[in-house]
């Protein structure tokens, strides 16, 4: 299998890129939070996000994407400190970044309560999220992790008005501290299994960890625990439990926030979870892939019976992941890179749902597709925004979801054959059919005799839909660069798994 290597800071940059990557939105958190709610702290909010995305974009440009090895390496032993970047780690950046600005100005367009406070806690939640993609050691994942989880807890409980609110915020603890738990549990198999090897001495590094890999019942149980950890939080069928009641009833103007950190979890499996435990992923690579298309067609299923926007929305990220785990557990160059191409296109297109939901909730109070009707006739870019989004998930051409499902399904039939390729597909074409669904019924429909009046979009509402928009078209219409930033990283992943 091999180990890593890598390439420090000083020998690309002047200045250690990726520590600033990480303290940047964290002294904007303290920045904003000693503002208070003065109009200040909004600013600084979003001045200290777009600069968060301005540096993604320099790190980027000081990568050399033609190169495997892991890049920008920082180190400080003595706390385990151990950071670097390669093209797919670029990738969850740009659009963790990305998505965080766009929410500090949804903030803004959806007229928040104490906006100063969730710009801070923002920040917190996409500092845990550049600590987890940049991180070389899984102990420090999970740290990140939980600081993340925290902040994006506070969102929803600091915003919660009502019961079912309270007990969809409830059911999402449990569940994401269940999950938490398998995964630090996954860590200390790892570290014990190393302190085996090696004489006694632990360690969490990834380097040091694939260099003496856990054999047998060290590496079965260090996969099972780290997986069902990660799926937990992607979230995976059939461990999605506290997604659609988390949709339906937790804040709508918060559920972006929630949205930008699943995926982080498929990055977890990539980063770790393959190199790490490489013989138990061959071993269970069939029956998570089962279980992933099963998925496919359960969520799709479930998706037509719903009768919500925002729990409907839940059930195309269920399916949406499961395409995701495909593409991964395919082990092939082609499967990996069409999984992170995947996960950048969901994150624009289902946040971007997700912005627009929030829109019309402040226009109707409703997100019940039975109380929605005749929206397109008041609100035509967002009707049309939703339509592009919706169709960008299943794979438009000119959205990054038409090439990323090529890749996965060329994988798929490599590795799986041609039977369980089409099954994949034909999941893919039951969430374009309840995901049109959708729209019919909330924009297309005949509007109600005496139905509210709806106000027009408004500029905030056109900007954060708008650069959601013109940057998911970027990345589809121009896939090339992408490609070549994460062509080296998926090839030297999936060649640890050549037979």
């Amino acid at each position: 299998m091999g180990g890593f290597s890598e390439i420090l800071w000083f020998e690309q940059s002047a200045l250690p890129l990726l520590a600033i990557l990480q303290l940047l939105p964290l002294l904007g958190a303290a920045v904003v939070f000693a503002f208070d709610e003065r109009s200040t702290a909004v600013l600084a909010g979003k001045v200290f996000a777009l600069a968060e995305l301005l540096l993604c974009i320099v790190v980027t440009s000081r990568l050399n994407p033609a190169s495997a090895t892991l890049q920008l390496a920082e180190r400080f032993d003595p706390l385990g400190y151990h950071v670097a970047v390669d093209g797919l780690a670029m990738v969850f950046l740009l659009v963790a970044a990305l998505l965080t600005f766009l929410m500090t100005l949804y903030g803004m367009s959806r007229g928040m309560i104490s906006p100063g406070r969730l710009f801070a806690v923002l920040l917190v939640a996409e500092g845990g999220l550049v600590g987890m993609l940049v991180t070389m050691n899984i102990a420090w994942f999970g740290l990140f992790s939980a600081l993340e989880l925290w902040a994006v807890t506070y969102l929803l409980r600091r915003w919660a008005s009502s019961r079912a609110e309270t007990l969809a915020l409830a059911r999402f603890v449990q569940y994401q501290a269940f999950g938490w738990a398998l995964f630090v549990g996954g860590c200390i198999v790892l570290g014990w299994s190393h302190a085996d090897a090696t004489g006694g001495r632990w360690s969490f590094d990834l380097f040091e960890l694939a260099g003496a890999l856990p054999t047998g019942k060290y590496q079965t149980a260090a996969f099972y625990l780290l997986f069902y950890g990660l799926a937990v939080r992607t979230p995976l069928f059939p461990l999605h439990g506290w997604l659609p009641n988390m949709a339906q009833h937790g804040l709508v103007a918060v559920a972006p926030a929630l949205m930008v950190g699943v995926k982080v979890g498929i990055y977890g499996m990539l980063r770790f979870v393959l190199p790490l435990t490489p013989s138990a992923v061959l071993d269970w690579q069939p029956y998570i892939v089962g279980f992933a298309m099963a998925g496919v067609f359960f969520t799709a299923a479930l998706a037509f019976q719903q009768t919500n926007l925002r729990r409907l929305l839940a059930f195309a990220v269920v399916s949406h992941t499961s395409l995701l785990v495909i593409g991964v557990f395919s082990l092939h160059e082609a499967g990996i890179q069409g999984a992170v191409l995947l996960a950048a296109n969901f994150g624009l297109a289902v946040t971007g749902m997700w912005f627009i939901v929030g829109f019309v909730f402040r226009r109707t109070g409703t997100t019940e597709l039975g109380e929605l009707s005749g929206l397109f006739e008041r609100i035509p870019f967002l009707a049309i925004a939703f339509l592009i989004f919706g169709l960008a998930i299943v794979g438009m051409p000119g959205t990054p979801g038409f090439d990323a499902a090529h890749l996965i399904l060329e994988a798929a039939i490599d590795t799986f054959g041609a039977l369980s390729t089409v099954a994949a597909a034909l999941g893919n074409v039951a969430a374009a059919g309840f995901l049109l669904w959708a729209f019919q019924r909330a924009f297309l429909s005949q509007g109600k005799p005496g139905g509210q009046d709806v106000d027009r979009t408004m500029p905030m509402e056109y900007l954060v839909c708008g650069i959601a928009l013109a940057a998911m078209l970027a990345i589809g219409f121009f896939t090339e660069p992408w490609l070549y930033l994460t062509d080296a990283a998926s090839h030297a992943m999936a060649a640890r798994f050549e037979r």
